[in-house]
């Protein structure tokens, strides 16, 4: 069952992959941690590295994708799809140890996270969670893309994206993401790319690990992959996913409304600088437990208390 208690794994969840912009082999282990330890990464392959914290303020890159880096200088980039599946499922503490600078990308999605932290299952811990609640409206625009918070007394997300002249084309979905509702609806729908793109991308260093196996590619009249799309609308699936992902470094699940209009990674962090910046717009609180219903977590049951 969903619970207003804290949680964290049973065990270690192990995954390896390649980066999908740095093309590097990687290995992910998702550790259980103490309570009120938060989500941090660790870089494995640095001698003495030190924590990195998940949380927004230590965003310092959002192109094509969320990178943190710590007071030493040291970065994980590629963060937003396993800090989706972690707020998806309910995870509240947890030490994630990367042998490299980038999260594995997987299959482009949250879904290989999500199956590996399920498999090993969660426990509750003696102490409450927090969450953050929308307390007034805060938006920001950026170059056309815009991102809004209100206040809402469940988290729900309101999504749109168009991509004309390729087969994405116009796409929006409003869900309230709780109750199993990411891992149901979210957790597979995989990053994409328009073809065009792919080359000048590789040549500034990027996507150096992508292939048909782990992103979208789209051309001007059709899908690359041979297996087509997951869903018909996937791809604002996978916007939702990575706004999930992105939101979850406001350090605690968050009690209201987001919406986006072709907003990516640096619009939503900007909004929650915004967020943090405006006086009177946002309080932590202890979660109830009337908030579970209304909150992100997979409704399978829990151990015991450790």
């Amino acid at each position: 069952m969903q619970t207003h208690f804290q949680t964290t794994l049973t065990s270690a969840a192990e995954l390896r992959g390649v980066g999908l912009h740095k093309g590097k082999s990687a290995r992910l282990v998702i550790n259980p941690a103490p309570v009120n330890h938060g989500i941090v990464f660790r870089r494995a392959d640095i001698a003495g590295s030190a924590p990195i914290p998940a949380v927004f303020d230590r965003v310092t890159d959002t192109q094509l994708c969320t990178l943190l880096s710590n007071d030493a200088g040291e970065t994980i980039s590629t963060v937003e799809h396993v800090m989706a599946a972690l707020a998806g499922v309910g995870v509240t503490n947890a030490e994630i140890v990367v042998d490299g600078p980038e999260v594995p990308i997987m299959d482009g999605s949250s879904a290989p996270f999500v199956e590996a932290i399920l498999a090993v299952g969660l426990k509750m811990q003696r102490a409450r969670r927090r969450v953050l609640r929308v307390l007034k409206p805060v938006s920001v625009e950026i170059n056309g893309a815009t991102a809004r918070l209100e206040p809402s007394e469940i988290f729900e997300i309101d999504f749109e994206i168009d991509f004309p002249n390729t087969p994405i084309g116009k796409q929006s979905r409003r869900m309230t993401v709780a109750n199993g509702a990411f891992c149901d609806i979210l957790a597979d729908s995989r990053t994409f790319v328009r073809a065009s793109d792919v080359e000048t991308l590789q040549k500034q260093g990027l996507a150096l690990g992508g292939s048909l196996d782990n992103a979208i590619v789209v051309d001007v009249d059709a899908v690359q992959n041979p297996e087509g799309f997951r869903h018909e609308d996937e791809c604002v699936r996978h916007k939702m996913l990575d706004a999930v992902g992105d939101l979850a470094l406001a350090g605690a699940p968050i009690v209201g409304r987001y919406v986006g209009r072709r907003a990516g990674h640096g619009v939503t962090n900007a909004l929650l600088r915004k967020l943090f910046d405006t006086p009177g717009a946002w309080a932590f609180d202890i979660c109830q437990e009337h908030d579970v219903a209304g909150l992100p977590g997979y409704a399978a049951p829990l151990a015991a208390s450790a």
